[in-house]
Formats: structure tokens, sequence, C-alpha cells
């Protein structure tokens, strides 16, 4: 997905979403929260962990934050604990260290970002175009899509956007006019 963005815009930056990596951040916590109730001290310390590791996400800090996501990958592999979901939160901290190694290189300095009233997540684009296409797809709704004239729409979404459409339409039928010169014209005069 990301060669497709690169190919699409070559000038532009690949940024991980902050929404992505607070969610998985939410998730680890609930599993440190579980192991509060089994071993507090050790359940405290991954709070702590995480509270660090997620300030030095949001700060850009992306040495320090994986630094602490690794030694708290390691406390955690050597923590022997009766909390039934201990492996599962091992399982999702080796995960997540991994994903943000991998990304590493579309990790910002959030928090700068946001200060200069810039976006940090589309969370809520996504949520927008769930909305309509699951309310596109809903068997009761009196004007349904199907799989094909989604994938269409989209198509012709994503030509409108990178500009390329009108391209399309003049390649298709090459006597189109191009009624843009015209209005430029008539505002000229």
């Amino acid at each position: 997905m990301r060669a497709l963005a690169e190919r699409i815009s070559p000038c532009s930056a690949h940024v991980l979403d902050w929404f992505h990596i607070t969610m998985r951040i939410t998730v680890l916590r609930q599993f440190a929260q579980g192991l509060v109730h089994h071993d507090e001290d050790a359940g405290m310390s991954a709070l702590d962990e995480l509270r660090r590791m997620k300030w030095f996400l949001w700060h850009g800090n992306t040495y320090r934050a994986r630094e602490t996501i690794d030694d708290l990958v390691l406390e955690l592999e050597a923590l022997d604990s009766r909390y039934p979901n201990l492996r599962k939160f091992k399982t999702a901290m080796r995960e997540f260290q991994g994903y943000i190694a991998s990304n590493k290189a579309s990790l910002i300095n959030y928090g700068e970002r946001y200060r200069s009233g810039e976006r940090t997540s589309s969370a809520f684009v996504e949520a927008t175009v769930n909305a309509v296409i699951s309310k596109r797809f809903a068997k009761k709704q009196q004007m349904q899509w199907s799989r094909r004239g989604a994938h269409l729409l989209l198509q012709t979404r994503t030509r409108a956007l990178d500009g390329s459409l009108r391209a399309a339409f003049e390649h298709w039928y090459p006597g189109m006019t191009n009624d843009n010169d015209q209005d430029h014209r008539r505002v000229a005069a």
C-alpha cells in the first residue's frame, strides 16, 4: 500500500497515523492493568513503561521509544506470574515492537505537528468512509452498491483526486473540449 501511495505522489511523506499507534497502546495498557491484579509491582512497572513509551513516540523520540519497548519486552519475557493473559500480553508487546521497528521511518514528532495545527490522525476520514460504504452495502438501503460498482466508484474518485480523470476522458473521447480554458478566458476578459 505504501508503494502505491509513493507512486501516486512521490514527493509526499508517509506518516504513521497516531490513532493506530494509540489503539495498540490501549490494548497493551489493558493487559498491564490486568497484570496489576495478579502482580502489582510488575503491572505498575509495565504501566509506567507504557506511559514513557507513549510519551517518547508522541514527541518523536523514536530511539528512546524503541529502547523502552525493548526493555518492556525483556521484562515481560522474564516475568513469572499467574496472570492468565500474560502470554497474550507478551505476544501483543512483541507485535508492537515489530510494528514500531518496521515503521520507524514513518514516525514523526506528533506533539510538534499537533501544536502547529497539523493533523496527527486520519481516523475521522476512515470513520466517514466506513460509514458511507457500510450504509451503501446495507441490504435495506434503496440504492445499494455492488462490489464492482463500489470498486469503479473508488477508481473514479481516486482519478478525480489525483487529477488524472480529465486526461482519461480526453483519451477516451478525443473531441472533448476543455471547459476550464474557456472559463479562464471569460474571467480574464
